[in-house]
């Protein structure tokens, strides 16, 4: 499967395994997502924005994803942090961007 970055002007499209975490596959590819609890859902440090299109194919986010989100710089409608999406092949080709603050 594919997953597509937005990172300021660089578009790249990178191999990914259904099972993993958006937040991995971010991190093997060197995208510059900290994830600094590691997916403990203490920080927004792995905030990524998701398509618009692509929003509706993830399952809800959590109250406690949500809540952190709520401290996202650069927060929108259709954010997400990275270690709570667990791809399924059902995201094959999902296209997620990088905010300011993360790039």
């Amino acid at each position: 499967m594919r997953i597509c970055f937005t990172d300021g002007a660089a578009v790249r499209e990178v191999e990914a395994r259904p099972g993993e975490r958006l937040l991995d596959v971010a991190r093997r590819d060197g995208q510059p997502l900290e994830g600094t609890c590691n997916g403990e859902l203490a920080c927004a440090t792995c905030h990524v924005i998701v398509a618009a299109d692509d929003f509706g194919r993830l399952p809800p986010a959590s109250e406690e994803e949500e809540d952190m989100l709520d401290l996202a710089p650069d927060a929108r409608r259709t954010s997400r942090l990275a270690c709570q999406i667990v791809l399924t092949p059902a995201l094959d080709k999902l296209s997620v961007r990088l905010p300011t603050s993360s790039a």
